[in-house]
């Protein structure tokens, strides 16, 4: 087996080898809230795997489970998803597969972690064996036009800027240490209503959930899967998406397009555009919008 723990080589050197690769990819997602004994040893006997899978992508693990965004050859997808299932606490796991494919990553990335979701809240303050409701898409799009609901985006602002549901309340702020007292704030006048919350694959729901239910809400709700599993859904069902906008990712690809709908604008000259950048000034790195004149 080969023993190397991390890729070395320069980021053209990966991206060459992208472009020369013959094979098709899928960008696959999971992950799970589960105790992890030992996260050091297990991170390396999955680095190891992978990279002999030729898997890229980028897994986070810690002593609460492990999150993963990856992007795996299609022609060995059963081996890498048995293997998957193979790992103690992950038999079972949802995988969901990506709603618009391309390049997502050039390398395998590993990291433990303190948090799955750098939440950075107390241990008192959830408890991952009482969490919201997983509800299905079709529950999902039932439940949100009605006056007894409030449905909730628990992502940052930015992601929420390109797609989101319609008349959800988009919490103002860009860290995720920030969210959940800013949610709690938010709703502290609706605990007895029916909370529905979202995010891009439903992790960042289910501690968010946790911490509701700690903070004596009622009737808490998290979307099954979060936008990656709801589109694959109403696109299989021919559902009305009830999602509109773009779905914004943290790989490469920085967003999957559900509807056509363009509800941003580039923060430049305000043109309609949902093109996220990321500004190429060292110091900086922010995320913002910018159409392709602006661009140029």
């Amino acid at each position: 087996m080969n023993k190397q723990l991390y890729n070395k080589k320069g980021k053209n050197d990966l991206i060459k080898d992208l472009d020369n690769e013959n094979f098709d990819r899928i960008t696959i997602s999971f992950y799970k809230y589960t105790n992890i004994n030992d996260p050091y040893s297990l991170r390396d006997d999955i680095y190891k795997k992978l990279y002999s899978l030729n898997v890229l992508g980028r897994i986070y693990v810690a002593f609460e489970g492990i999150n993963a965004q990856i992007s795996i050859p299609d022609y060995n997808k059963n081996e890498i998803i048995k293997y998957i299932n193979s790992i103690e606490g992950l038999n079972g796991v949802i995988i969901k597969k990506a709603i618009v494919d391309g390049e997502s990553f050039y390398k395998l990335k590993i990291k433990i972690k303190k948090e799955i979701v750098a939440y950075n809240i107390n241990n008192n303050e959830y408890d991952m064996n009482l969490v919201g409701k997983h509800m299905e898409p079709e529950d999902f799009n039932k439940y949100i036009d009605s006056k007894d609901s409030i449905v909730v985006d628990v992502r940052n602002y930015y992601e929420a800027e390109v797609g989101k549901f319609k008349n959800a309340i988009i919490p103002n702020i860009e860290r995720s240490q920030e969210l959940l007292p800013e949610i709690k704030r938010l709703l502290k006048e609706n605990k007895n209503k029916k909370i529905l919350l979202y995010c891009t694959g439903g992790i960042r729901c289910e501690k968010a959930s946790s911490y509701l239910i700690k903070c004596n809400f009622k009737d808490v709700n998290q979307l099954k899967g979060g936008i990656i599993n709801y589109a694959n859904v109403i696109k299989k069902k021919k559902m009305k998406s009830k999602f509109i906008g773009k779905n914004f990712v943290f790989d490469n690809r920085l967003g999957e397009n559900i509807t056509d709908d363009i509800i941003s604008k580039c923060h430049i000259c305000e043109s309609k555009n949902n093109t996220h950048r990321n500004c190429m000034n060292d110091l900086c790195h922010i995320l913002f919008i910018q159409c392709n004149k602006c661009f140029d």
